[in-house]
């Protein structure tokens, strides 16, 4: 498919994990792609390599996403770099788990400034050219956490919920600007982040999802897809969940 011809995307957390697979997918659907990192910009420029290995276009840049000034620049390079922004997929994100009574406020800030915080400030410097254009999709990347609460997450179910109203705000005031905003919700996806809960944690996990089976990356990246696409061009403030039936 070639839905995302000729169209810029700015993928954060785009590395790893969830975000090394839909900046892949947006780029075999034809998307120019901006590959951000916070810290490892040595992975990111091994992804932006691999999609221009395919014939790919993609740009390997680092920033800090609670970092209005980081922000400000990454968004100046790709318009710079490509003229316009049409796709921004909001997937940076920390984990910083504890029990309620015991979390630390250093850490609880931590997570809200990444995982809410750098949304909202990449949502801000990604609606002024999506609104000069008229068009513009923003997806971002919540949980199965932000809908159900999960034991040990506070500060990251509070973002993850967080970003969910936060979307669904930006997608009543951009609609008469035709941008959409959207959120995706994976359930139980392998990544670095989960490879670190034990075992045991990880088949009690399982046996809440009624398909049987973890998801994979790119079950993530062919919703984000979908929502950047044509297709979902009448599809706006909405939850799309990709969790093999978890919270059904």
């Amino acid at each position: 498919m070639n839905r995302l011809k000729d169209k810029t995307a700015i993928v954060t957390g785009g590395s790893r994990g969830i975000g090394e697979a839909i900046a892949h997918r947006l780029a075999d659907e034809g998307a120019r792609v901006a590959v951000c990192a916070s810290r490892s910009l040595d992975r990111a420029q091994a992804v932006a390599e691999a999609i221009e290995s395919r014939g790919g276009s993609a740009l390997a840049l680092q920033a800090d996403v609670s970092s209005a000034t980081d922000v400000g620049e990454l968004f100046k390079t790709v318009l710079d770099r490509w003229g316009g922004l049409d796709i921004l997929v909001n997937n940076a994100g920390i984990a910083r788990d504890g029990l309620l009574m015991r979390l630390k406020p250093g850490d609880w800030d931590a997570v809200l400034d990444v995982n809410l915080k750098g949304a909202f400030l990449c949502m801000q410097a990604a609606v002024r050219p999506m609104m000069r254009a008229r068009s513009g999709r923003i997806i971002n990347i919540s949980s199965v956490t932000g809908l159900m609460g999960n034991p040990g997450q506070a500060g990251y179910t509070a973002a993850k919920s967080g970003l969910i109203g936060l979307t669904k705000t930006a997608a009543k005031e951009l609609a008469s600007r035709e941008i959409t905003a959207n959120v995706v919700a994976p359930g139980y996806i392998p990544t670095e982040m989960t490879e670190k809960l034990p075992e045991q944690l990880k088949e009690k996990i399982l046996e809440q999802v009624p398909l049987g089976t973890p998801g994979k990356p790119e079950d993530i990246a062919a919703a984000v897809a979908f929502l950047a696409s044509c297709d979902a061009a009448y599809i706006t403030g909405q939850v799309l969940v990709v969790d093999g039936g978890m919270v059904m």
